[in-house]
C-alpha cells in the first residue's frame, strides 16, 4: 500500500510567521475595535477613475500589455516625475510598471543582490524588506534611525559600509514613523555614496504625503543620487486604491535592464484595463498635487483629538501615519498595549517593535489616519477615555 505522505520542507523563511497586521486585523474584526492599524483607507477612491477602468475593460482592452507596462502609462509618469522632481527618465527604458511596491522592492533585489552581499536597512522598516534580501541569498545589515526622532544617523550609516554592500533601502515619507527627510539629509547621502557603487532603492511610496507646506525630497531630485537609484511608487497609496496593487519602477536605463530580466519571470507584467484606466486618469494632476492638503487636514483632525489623551503625538511629517508615546498610559510594552487597547478601548494600532529586527520597544504605536472622518471622530472617543 502507497503511503501517503507531504515531504517536509526546509523553510527559506524560518523566522517569518503571520504578521502584524494580519494579527492586529483580525483581532479588531472580533472585538469590533476601529481598525487604525493597518495602512488602508475606509472610503473609495475617485469615481472618474473607476470610470476610466471600466471603459478600458468595456473598450476591450483586456488582453497582455507590454511586458515593461502600457506605453501611455509610462509617458503619463514620465511626464509627471519630470514636472514635479525636475528629471526625465525615459518611458521606454527607464520606467517599469509593476504589480504594486511589494513587487517592486522584491524584485528590484532579486536582480541586484546576489549571495554574500550586504544591504543596509534603516529601522524601523516596512516588514518585507528583510524577507526580500534573505530569499535573494543577501545579508541584511540593520542600522538604526534615531530613536525618538527618526531622523538618519550617517555615522552609523557609514560604519555599516563594507565592501561587500551592494544597496541601502531608504524610505520617505517614513512608515512607520511618518518622518520626511530633508534636502541637507539627501544630500548627505549622495555625497556618502559618491566614491562607492553601492546602489539606493528609494521606497516613495508616499510621496505625495507631505504636510506644512514641505516639498517630497525623491531621489530623483539629486543627479548622483538618480544615477544609482531604483525609485518605487504606488498608485494605490496615491489614488486611495491599494487592492489595485499597481505601482512602478524609475531608474536608470542600465539598472532597468536588469530589473526587468527578473521582473518578465516574476509577474511578466500587470493588469491591462487598470493601467489604461490610471493613464487617462493622471491627464489631471489635481489629485495627486491636491492629496498633501486632504490628507494634512485629517491629520489635524486626528492630532487634536488626540490632545484630549495621555498620548504623547510624535512629529507627524508626513504619510498617513501617526506615532504616539504610550508611557504615559500604560506600563505594558508595545505588543501587549495594543493588544489592551483593541480589546479594552476598541482602537487597534500597531507596535512599533514589530518594525524592529530585534523587537526594540520604545513604548511607541502607530495609528493610521486614513480614515473617513467619522471613523477617526469614533476612535477619538473612545481613545478620549485614556
Amino acid at each position: 500500500m502507497t503511503t501517503v505522505r507531504t515531504p517536509e520542507l526546509v523553510s527559506r523563511l524560518p523566522k517569518v510567521g503571520t504578521t502584524i497586521f494580519t494579527v492586529m486585523s483580525a483581532l479588531a474584526a472580533e472585538k469590533g475595535a476601529v481598525n487604525l492599524g493597518q495602512g488602508f483607507p475606509d472610503f473609495e477612491g475617485d469615481p472618474r477613475l473607476v470610470d476610466a477602468v471600466t471603459q478600458a475593460m468595456q473598450g476591450g482592452l483586456n488582453q497582455y500589455p507590454p511586458m515593461t507596462g502600457v506605453p501611455a502609462l509610462r509617458e503619463a509618469i514620465s511626464k509627471k516625475v519630470e514636472a514635479i522632481y525636475g528629471h526625465r527618465y525615459d518611458a521606454n527604458t527607464e520606467i517599469t510598471i509593476t504589480a504594486g511596491a511589494t513587487q517592486a522592492i522584491l524584485t528590484i533585489i532579486l536582480a541586484i543582490v546576489h549571495p554574500g552581499d550586504e544591504v543596509i536597512v534603516l529601522e524601523p522598516c516596512y516588514d518585507s524588506y528583510v524577507p526580500n534580501i534573505e530569499l535573494a541569498g543577501g545579508t541584511v545589515v540593520r542600522v538604526p534611525l534615531t530613536p525618538g526622532s527618526f531622523r538618519p544617523d550617517f555615522a552609523k550609516i557609514s560604519a555599516a559600509i563594507t565592501p561587500k554592500t551592494r544597496a541601502i533601502l531608504i524610505n520617505s515619507p517614513h512608515n512607520p514613523s511618518g518622518m520626511v527627510w530633508t534636502k541637507e539629509e539627501m544630500l548627505q547621502l549622495q555625497e556618502l555614496l559618491a566614491p562607492t557603487d553601492i546602489l539606493v532603492i528609494s521606497d516613495e511610496v508616499y510621496e505625495h504625503m507631505v504636510f506644512d507646506g514641505k516639498a517630497h525630497e525623491s531621489a530623483a531630485r539629486f543627479p548622483a543620487l538618480a544615477a544609482r537609484s531604483f525609485i518605487v511608487s504606488s498608485f494605490g497609496k496615491t489614488y486611495h486604491v491599494t487592492g489595485w496593487k499597481v505601482g512602478y519602477v524609475a531608474a536608470p536605463a542600465p539598472l532597468t535592464a536588469e530589473f526587468r530580466k527578473v521582473h518578465q519571470f516574476n509577474v511578466f507584467t500587470v493588469n491591462t484595463p487598470v493601467q489604461h484606466g490610471l493613464a487617462n486618469f493622471m491627464a489631471d494632476p489635481r489629485p495627486y498635487l491636491d492629496l498633501p492638503a486632504f490628507y494634512q487636514r485629517k491629520r489635524d483632525l486626528f492630532r487634536e483629538g488626540l490632545k484630549k489623551t495621555k498620548f504623547r503625538m510624535l512629529p507627524g511629517q508626513g504619510t498617513y501615519f501617526q506615532c504616539v508615546d504610550i508611557s504615559a498610559v500604560s506600563d505594558l510594552n508595545e505588543a501587549e498595549f495594543c493588544q489592551w487597547l483593541t480589546t479594552e478601548i476598541g482602537v487597534a494600532a500597531i507596535p512599533l517593535s514589530a518594525f524592529y529586527g530585534n523587537g526594540f520597544d520604545q513604548k511607541v504605536v502607530r495609528f493610521c489616519f486614513a480614515k473617513k472622518d467619522e471613523t477617526l471622530h469614533t476612535a477619538l472617543e473612545r481613545l478620549a477615555k485614556l
